[in-house]
Order: structure tokens, then sequence, then C-alpha cells
């Protein structure tokens, strides 16, 4: 028994899985002044519907937008930062490179540091590139930094010595100061945090960790004090951008981890799908509220990186490779200066949300474009727990839009949702296409409230043939949360070329973060058997600036033959990556990488006998809905709960669902799974 809650920048999604694998869930509005409310509120209308009780639940796993809200609005913590004497601009220098968005345009500034200057402090002491004491430390400097931070009233410190990843002795002597003569501060050391070479990436994520730590920690505290008061004593996991799962007391030390988990949480739901359904190529799109996040699955499982972020600021940590972008359901509609029209990023979120909330919002959305097109009911959204007024939707639209560019309503409305679907075409592209990917070989898994309506329209411009809209479809990112396992991710840098690489040693570093992983997971709770290790590295040519992760088979022994085959799996890598190889160049191995996963019990969707629906019992009624070229054409809506598998429509046609509208255009099929997924065949006629 476990649930899922995720809290995104609309709507709190929740899934309960009970001991008979049957599903259940739910969506409330996000309270945005206090996430934690809305993560009770969801709670509570999951455990009303199906009448269990807290104490029948035996974990909860949550996904939380609070980090990268901290980020995006520049709400962290006050952050103070030691670092060796002359290298206090770290994070001002960066990699001496423009905002990607403005790389050509000269008026443009890189958005400010997080510590400013005047919080950074350098102490005296130095450690050399092969881990060696080259200066001692200087403490009577390190106490002056440390007395000085206090006096600015920081909360958080971090340290970042260099090449502490191979040395962290001066690192781990700062930090025993600190807490000596600044207890009340929260300490982020880089060679916990990220211990790993290249100094600004690991500037930048440890002081991510320590902008983020007070957030979090204010945040969790409050949520574990609120269960504690309503529920007792709850097993509480919050989930990470990595795509697994950390205690409470993890998520505190390691805040950076959990900036995008809400987002992994879907792009792990999306991998759970295109697996049931022997699927190794995805694109998972999850439209929500107010964003729009895209996810790469590949070999049945979502694309991974170490270079990830939020805005401009770098986080060096492993992390589903995702992309987000301003385009969700909230996603504003507006007229620039030169009468175009544009959509997004700005959202109005859930408070006050689209004009057709009837809360305060006035201004156009594309959630108000769907209702006045007639692709939302107003008396079924979230199953008729909020109603809309359409009027309110039109008046909108009609004075932002539609009379500043000299259209009708609806020709603005259909603008809007073109020019959104423009974006997430955009986007989408951006991380398959122009990275070699073929889309026509690829599953469109649409998820989040708002994407089902735009799924087709999305597949049929990127040459998609399928789109695949799973149950709960409105709720999968919280369905990915009880799907996943507890995980930690541990690394090392080596930073040595092949020919001088020994196999004992290497095999001995992996057995070192091998036991970092054991330990934490035994803490956890997790039993042994329950342990599964993966290792991976990081290599290169000789002469190139980035790496390669590939996976390294996990053996008991390592030797030469090993690593010739290790080197014959990066080269192959390789070629697939770059359609270069050359096995005769020297390989370097710059990281080593452990990953500690607790697997969690699995979660299987019950697969179904075929048992077509006759149309005619699943029809709610029948709508008039605007296509382009063809004004408003009535067309039936079914209720999905009804259609069992097997079942065929044809478009175009709607099928309602509690969280979840899907529209299948003119020119398009579909058909209900033996999961109960919907699959919709994109023709080729316009939507």
């Amino acid at each position: 028994m476990r649930i899922g809650i995720d809290v995104g920048g609309t709507f709190t999604d929740v899934v309960l899985v009970d001991d008979q694998g049957n599903f259940h869930y739910t969506k409330t509005p996000s309270t945005r002044k206090e996430l934690a409310q809305g993560v009770l509120n969801g709670l509570e209308d999951i455990l009303q519907l199906t009448g269990y009780l807290m104490g029948d639940i035996h974990y909860l796993t949550h996904g939380t937008t609070v980090g990268t809200n901290a980020i995006i609005e520049r709400k962290g913590a006050r952050t103070g930062l030691i670092t060796n004497k002359g290298f206090e601009d770290v994070l001002e220098i960066r990699r001496v490179a423009r905002p990607k968005e403005a790389t050509f345009d000269f008026m443009v500034d890189n958005p400010p540091p997080l510590v400013p200057r005047y919080l950074r402090k350098g102490v005296i002491g130095r450690i050399n590139s092969k881990g060696q004491v080259v200066v001692a430390l200087d403490e009577d400097s390190v106490r002056e930094a440390v007395d000085s931070l206090k006096r600015d009233k920081v909360e958080a410190i971090s340290i970042i010595l260099l090449f502490s990843f191979l040395n962290p002795s001066h690192e781990q002597k700062v930090a025993e100061i600190c807490r000596e003569t600044f207890p009340e501060a929260i300490v982020s050391l880089s060679s916990k945090i990220c211990p790993e070479f290249r100094e600004y990436e690991r500037t930048s994520t440890t002081v991510m960790n320590s902008y983020l730590g007070p957030v979090i920690e204010r945040y969790m505290d409050n949520l574990v004090s609120r269960l504690r008061e309503k529920h007792g004593d709850v097993n509480l996991l919050i989930m990470q951008s990595n795509g697994g799962s950390m205690s409470v007391e993890a998520a505190k030390r390691y805040a950076a981890s959990m900036i995008n988990s809400g987002p992994a949480a879907g792009a792990l739901a999306a991998a759970y799908i295109s697996k049931l359904l022997g699927k190794g190529l995805a694109i998972g799109a999850d439209m929500g509220g107010t964003t729009f996040d895209i996810s790469v699955i590949d070999k049945g499982m979502p694309r991974t990186t170490t270079w990830g972020g939020v805005t401009e600021y770098p986080i060096k940590l492993p992390m589903v490779d995702m992309k987000t972008i301003g385009a969700g359901g909230g996603s504003i509609g507006w007229i620039d200066k030169g009468g175009a029209l544009n959509v997004g990023p700005e959202s109005q979120g859930a408070e006050p949300g689209p004009a057709c909330y009837g809360l305060g919002g006035t201004l156009p959305t594309v959630t108000d474009a769907n209702l006045v097109l007639g692709r939302l009911n107003p008396d079924y959204f979230l199953g008729g727990k909020l109603k809309l007024y359409p009027e309110r939707a039109r008046q909108a639209i009609k004075e932002h839009v539609a009379d500043r560019i000299g259209l009708s309503v609806e020709e603005a409305a259909l603008g809007i949702i073109k020019v959104s679907n423009a974006n997430m075409v955009k986007g989408i592209s951006g991380v398959s296409v122009e990275r070699g990917y073929d889309l026509r070989e690829f599953i469109l898994v649409a998820f989040g409230g708002a994407c089902p309506l735009h799924a087709a329209a999305l597949a049929r411009e990127l040459n998609m043939s399928q789109v695949v809209v799973p149950p709960m479809c409105g709720d999968l990112s919280a369905f990915g949360l009880v799907v996943s396992d507890i995980m930690h991710d541990y690394n090392q840098t080596l930073a040595k070329k092949q020919k001088d690489i020994k196999p004992q040693e290497l095999l001995a570093s992996f057995r070192v973060l091998e036991d970092n992983g054991v330990n934490q997971l035994r803490h956890e709770g997790v039993k042994d058997e329950d342990i599964v290790l993966e290792w991976s590295g990081d290599l290169r040519y000789e002469g190139q600036s980035w790496e390669l992760n590939i996976p390294i088979p996990r053996t008991p022994t390592l030797g030469h033959h090993e690593i010739q085959n290790i080197l014959s799996d990066f080269h192959k890598l390789h070629m697939e990556a770059y359609s270069y190889c050359n096995p005769e160049q020297l390989v370097e191995f710059i990281n080593l990488r452990v990953r500690a996963i607790g697997k969690n019990p699995p979660v299987v969707l019950r697969r179904q006998a075929a048992d077509p629906t006759p149309l005619s019992q699943a029809l709610k009624e029948k709508r008039a809905i605007y296509f382009e070229g063809s004004g408003f054409i009535e067309v039936p809506i079914y209720d999905r709960e009804k259609l069992g598998p097997g079942t065929r429509l044809i478009g175009p046609c709607l099928i309602e669902e509690t969280i979840s509208t899907v529209l299948v255009p003119q020119g398009c099929s579909s058909v209900v799974d033996e999961y109960s997924n919907f699959i919709i065949l994109v023709g080729g006629s316009e939507i």
C-alpha cells in the first residue's frame, strides 16, 4: 500500500495503490502560498475516496517543486561561500560564456551569482592536483571568514576548496570550525555534494545545495510536523531528480538533488508505460497547468545527464534529462509590440488561474482557448469539482487577443492553441531530432491533465504515428512516484589514462563507493536482498573536453580483460553518439560512478481480456467543437471509464475522464489496449 503525491504549479496529483494492485487517483488545486497544505488536501481526498486510513499505508512518496520555485523566484537562503584565497570569483567568471538564449545579444548579462561578492570568503591553504597538501590550512583565516559570515547573518555556508575531490581534509577541517563557531548555519561540502573535477560546476552545485538547504529543511519539517499531527508517524520518501527516492533526512542534506523531482517522476512513468508496451523509444510529454516537461525514453529508460540545472545555474549531479518550457494549460496568450500572438512562458498557475476558473484571473490562457473551442466540458472539469465559466474565457480572449489583431474569438482561441503547439513541437525537436533521433521510430506518451487534448496535433507535426494516453494520464507523475525505487548516486574523479589504470585500484574505488551506498540504504531500512548496485564510468579520448557515461558490468574481480571490454564498450558508444570512434586512440577514465538502488515491491498494471464496448453505451453526449477549416462540428463525447479493451473509435471525438480529456481529431483513429491505454493512430489529414 503506497501513495504518490506530486505537487505541481497548478495542481497536486495523488495516486494510491492498494494491496490488491488497484489504483485510485485524484487531483486537487495546489496551494502555492502553503504547498504543504496542498499535500494534506490531496491526502485527505484520496483517503476519503478509497475509505482507507493512513495507518493502512506503508509509505508515501512525494515529488515537489519547492526547490525549483526557490531558484526561479530567487527565494533561496542567504548563503556564504568559503574557498581558497584568490578563487572567490569562480561563480562570477563562470565559463566565460553568454546565456544560451542570448548568444548574440551583447546587452544581456548572465544571472547574478547566488552568493554576492561580499559573502564569498577566501582562506589560506592549498591542496594540489595530486591531492597533496602544499600549503597548510590557516585556521585563523578560516575563523575570520566564518565570523564574518556569522555577522552577515547567512543561513548556509558552502565550502569549496581546490582538489577536495582528491583530498577532502581541508574541507573537513573548515566544516569542523564552522560547526564549532556557527552551529546555526547549514554547511555543505563540495567533497560530499559533488566530488568531481571542474571547479565552476562543483562550486555552482555545492552553492545550490546551500541555497536550497534551509528552504527544503523548513518545508520538510513543516510537512512532517503537519502529517504527524494529523496521521501520526508517516514513512515519507522524497523524489529526487535522478528518478529515485530518498528519506527526508537525506533530502535535507542533499537539497540540490530535489530539483525537478516531480517531472523526473513523470519521465519514470513514461518509461514504465513504454516498457509495458514493448516500445524502447518514446517521448514523454507532460503538459500540466504551468509547464510542459519533455523526456526522452531510450531502450526503455529515461535519458539521464550530469549536466542539468534550472535557468543558467549548472548542477553537476545525476538527473533525468528533462526539458521544461512554459507551455502549460495556464500559459498566457498575449500580443507583442509587433502585433504577433505569443503564448507563455508566463502562467496564471493555480492562483488566480485561467479566466475560466472564476478565481480572479482575467488573462487568456491555453485552458481558456480549449474551453472556447468546445474541447473542455465546463461542468465536468476535474470530474465536476471545479466549475468553468465559458463567458469569462471568451471575454479574456476577446479583450486581450481577438480585438487587438482583428480576429473572431474562436479564431483567436485556435491561434493560441496553434502557437502553444508550435512551442511544444520545437521543445520536443530540440531534445530528439537535434540529437540525431528519428521520431518516426518513437511513440508519444501523453500525460498531464492538458496534454491529451494536444497530443495528436503534436504527433502529426513531428511525423510520429502513435500516441499513447495511459490510464490516470492526468496523474501519471504521481504514478511515477509509486513505481520509483529508493536510489542514491556516488561518484569519484579518477582522471587517469588507460595505460595508468591498475585493475585492483579501480575495483577498490568501486568498492568504496558501493559501501557508501549500501550503508545509506541500510540506514533507510532497505533489506540486503533488495539492494541492487550498478557501476558506470565517464570516459573520453585523450584531448577531448567532455565525457561519455558508459555502463560497466559489476564483477567480483576486475582484470585487464575486463578493462579491455570497458574500452570496447566506450568505442561502440562513441560511434553511436558521434558516428566516429578511434580504437587506436588513448582513452581516459575520468569519473567512476555507483548507483545504489533499494528495490520497492513492483507495481503491475492489470492485463485485461478484450471486451469491446458498444459505443452507444459509453456515449455521454454530442457537442460542437471548433476545428480549423471546418468551424464548429458536432462530435460524440465518450466516457473513458466505460470504454473496454479492444474498443475502437474514429475521430473526430472526445473522451472524457475525471482528470483529463482526450481529443481524437479528424483523420485519426484510436483503440483501447489490454492495459487500458488509449492508443491514437495519427492519420494524414488536417487536425
